[in-house]
């Protein structure tokens, strides 16, 4: 019974590699965007917030729809959409006649794809019977961490050899992933993720649950633990060591996903033999210790060193804080999953604009923005101990 759902997980992994996807091949073109289409980099810089702000509304919205429509509907969906959306991206800048208006279209229809993504590929894994369901979703978020680096790694090797111009060329390459995992994904079998005589717990339910609010607390402090480092890695790699911005996203950014989907995956080949709330507590104090040695280490590269270090902190609290959340509400259904997916979404945005707005405040000086950022995994830290003595009450 269990095998046949192998080929359900590894296609929801392939499903995360396509969320790497659609999320970190857009920048890689940022400069590209504004010197072939002379588009102002104040613009450019929106298509990220863009691109979140698009996730962030469907995590809200797919509550009202996932249920309705099934998930392997809903599957086939996100797949379609961040294919589209790529292939849009070689299109519509030149048919617009607005180059910046047509790249925004592009990515709104793949920010619609990544964020249905994020939603329902975690419970579809949920769903799937499998012996250690904790390892199960370690290994699936490790997948995001993989599809970050080879998305850099392989785009950096095309535009090597067959030049930046031939960008095109790759947006349709990359979007071939999407189409074929669309096709798998109208044949493998999807597990209901609550019994058929049960419904999942309604928005109203969850707000009355002290529980709930704990773990959404901690899934906006996972995202923001993971992306306050993570998105000024590079640059503080650049101001701290003197580097090229290659080489700054080679050591900063490259080597905290590197060790983040390593932590991650370690947890999801190793994960029987491991407590899952001690992994997560022993993690989070990881993740303080190296936040304070970015801050406060006076060698630059020890400092830097810490950067990867916490790229290897951070690794389980997004996944395992799914995990939590599914032991203690196992009813909790698509509601649930949606919110703490918006929760994560919310982190990842506030986490770095929180780090250089203090970073701003006090002289653009980015280790004490990074040092103030200490209380994301300060207060996860806080809610795994309260989560454990409510499940334990």
């Amino acid at each position: 019974m269990k095998n046949q759902y192998n080929r359900t997980i590894a296609a929801c992994f392939t499903g995360y590699i396509v969320q790497a996807v659609v999320n970190n091949f857009v920048p890689l073109l940022f400069l590209t965007f504004q010197r072939i289409y002379k588009i102002p980099l104040s613009q450019i810089t929106l298509l990220v917030t863009f691109n979140f702000g698009i996730q962030l509304l469907v995590d809200l919205f797919s509550v009202g729809f996932v249920d309705k429509i099934g998930y392997r509907a809903s599957m086939i969906m996100a797949h379609v959409l961040s294919a589209a959306g790529l292939v849009l991206l070689t299109i519509l800048p030149e048919i617009t006649g607005l180059p910046f208006t047509g790249i925004l279209i592009a990515v709104m229809v793949y920010a619609a794809g990544g964020g249905l993504l994020e939603v329902i590929v975690s419970p579809v894994v949920e769903a799937c019977p499998s012996d250690n369901k904790e390892k199960a979703m370690s290994m699936l978020h490790s997948f995001y961490c993989w599809g970050h680096v080879g998305v850099v790694l392989f785009s950096t090797l095309f535009f090597h050899i067959f030049g930046i111009g031939n960008w095109k060329i790759l947006a349709l390459a990359w979007a071939i992933i999407p189409v074929c995992n669309a096709f798998v994904f109208t044949k493998v079998p999807i597990a209901a993720l609550i019994e058929d005589n049960e419904t999942g717990m309604r928005l109203k339910d969850l707000f009355r649950l002290r529980i709930f609010w704990i773990l959404l607390i901690m899934m906006i402090c996972a995202g923001a633990s993971e992306q306050a480092v993570s998105q000024w890695a590079s640059t503080f790699a650049e101001m701290g060591l003197g580097i090229s911005k290659t080489a700054g996203d080679l050591a900063g950014p490259m080597a905290f996903a590197v060790l983040m989907g390593t932590s991650r995956a370690f947890y999801g080949r190793y994960g029987d033999g491991i407590h899952l709330e001690r992994f997560m507590i022993c993690s989070s104090c990881l993740c303080i210790l190296s936040y304070l040695g970015i801050s406060l280490l006076p060698v630059p590269q020890l400092s830097l060193i810490a950067c990867a270090v916490c790229g290897l902190s951070v690794g389980i609290m997004w996944p395992g804080t799914f995990s939590k959340a599914s032991a203690a509400l196992p009813k909790g259904g698509t509601a649930m999953f949606a919110l703490l997916a918006l929760g994560g979404d919310i982190g990842c945005a506030g986490g770095p604009t929180a780090v250089g707005m203090i970073s701003g405040a006090l002289g653009d000086n980015l280790k004490l923005g990074i040092l103030a950022g200490v209380v994301f995994p300060a207060l996860l830290l806080a809610g795994i101990i309260f989560c454990s003595k409510l499940t334990h009450a």
